[in-house]
């Protein structure tokens, strides 16, 4: 059993001046949003990363600004605030293009309060001679800065080199890595939760996570990015995505807030369960039905969450409960939880249905079990004749799992009546135990 240090290193700095690229070229993906724009990164985003044998955990932040702050800039702050607190180390990103500015020295200043390891690190250096770039930004007074160029890949393997060389032992994360491999053998279920903007998404993460880990502000467009954390409950592993608000595409103009779109989608793709997040005030929306149909097309697991319930009458309740039922008959299959994301209520019984839906969809299923439930499902209820064709179903097999995959082989098959392959469905479903997972159902004719 051997243990390793893996530190936490955090990127800060103005505005713009490619700490988002920074974050993706260290951690090797595209998980922060990049785009010419200042302020377009509001919560912490974590990745990881390894440069030769050395891991480490990466922070991305907002940039930061010494002027006034109003309204959501402040939480911002706080949150990149809180991640510098956090850090083992820190990386002080400026623009090499723009040059030394006097923003630039005025987070130097604040920064060597916090008294933390720090490195100065001159960004989009591509081009420019590092030896004037070094004496420009000497009056920052660091020992050691480096000059790279994010974007395309200059300089990173050396600067990390350097930082992981210089942070204090024993500050750093200790992983046990015994541990840790066996940890990565237990099923980690991948969850993303979404909705339209402001139904409260980010307030449910923070909930789940403990702290206030993204922002939350009473702004629609709040969460850019698509975020990952980590969460243990109860001895189970899941990692938590929250994601940007998907609005109409119709009012989706600005370019960033599509990028957020795009990311959001990918997130459904790429988790095992889905919860999606509606506004018990404003009800099922058009917009709610867009996002099933797309949840529907990808065949994830989905949880319904209704948040704000606290907030209702008993009249209100009751007529919230009846347009649920009326308009999400097409998914029937999926729980749904009553829940105040903002004080906690029913968040605990969220687990465990994202753990019911997350085994509906992944347990195995054996080709024994299926065709004597078939054999069992026909005996109760044969197949209707269509156009004077007997239709006989033989044998049934596994074809795939999340969204569970049955096939079906006998004769005729494609003349199947509608309303019998839902039978044959519900069948499956009740006596599978299936919640929370759609089912796909093929024929195939011998």
């Amino acid at each position: 059993m051997t243990s390793s240090f893996v530190p936490s290193i955090v990127i800060v700095g103005r505005p713009n001046v490619g700490k988002s690229s920074l974050f993706n070229c260290l951690t090797k993906t595209r998980q922060a949003l990049v785009a010419d724009y200042p302020g377009l990164t509001r919560d912490r985003l974590m990745g990881r990363g390894i440069i030769g044998a050395h891991p480490y955990i990466i922070v991305d932040t907002s940039g930061l600004d010494v002027g006034k702050k109003m309204g959501i800039d402040v939480l911002v702050a706080q949150q990149t605030q809180r991640a510098i607190r956090d850090a083992d180390t820190v990386l002080f990103v400026v623009d090499g293009r723009a040059g030394l500015t006097v923003l630039d020295e005025l987070l130097a200043k604040k920064l060597r309060q916090l008294n933390k390891q720090m490195t100065l690190v001159v960004n989009k250096g591509e081009g420019l001679e590092p030896s004037q770039l070094l004496n420009e930004f000497a009056l920052l007074g660091f020992a050691t800065p480096c000059v790279i160029s994010a974007a395309h890949g200059q300089g990173i393997e050396a600067l990390m080199t350097q930082v992981l060389t210089d942070v204090p032992k024993d500050c750093a994360i200790s992983v046990n890595t015994a541990e840790d491999s066996s940890a990565q053998r237990i099923p980690r279920i991948k969850v993303a939760i979404i909705g339209k903007p402001n139904v409260g998404k980010s307030t449910l993460l923070n909930r789940i996570l403990g702290e206030e880990r993204v922002v939350v502000f009473d702004q629609p467009g709040t969460t850019r990015d698509s975020t990952a954390h980590d969460v243990s409950y109860r001895d189970k592993e899941y990692t938590f995505m929250d994601t940007a608000g998907i609005r109409r595409q119709s009012k989706t103009r600005q370019g960033i807030e599509k990028f957020s779109v795009i990311k959001s989608l990918q997130a459904i793709e790429a988790c095992h369960v889905v919860v999606l997040l509606i506004d018990a005030k404003e009800g099922v929306s058009d917009q709610d039905l867009h996002l099933l149909g797309f949840i529907l097309e990808v065949g994830k697991a989905l949880v319904i969450a209704v948040n704000k319930w606290d907030g209702l009458s008993a009249e209100q309740r009751s007529q919230v409960k009846n347009a649920l039922e009326r308009r999400l008959q097409f998914v029937n299959f999926a729980k749904i939880i009553f829940i105040s994301a903002l004080h906690g209520t029913g968040v605990g019984n969220v687990f465990s249905l994202i753990q019911q839906a997350y085994r509906s969809a992944t347990h195995p299923l054996s080709t024994s079990r299926l065709t004597r439930l078939l054999e069992q499902a026909v005996s109760a209820h044969q197949p209707p004749l269509s156009g004077g064709r007997t239709i006989k179903l033989r044998y049934a097999h596994p074809g795939g799992y999340n969204p569970p995959m049955i096939l079906i082989h006998g004769q005729h098959t494609r003349y199947l009546a509608e309303s019998y392959r839902r039978y044959l469905e519900n069948f499956y479903r009740k006596h599978l135990r299936i919640v929370g997972s759609p089912i796909s159902i093929e024929f195939r004719d011998k």
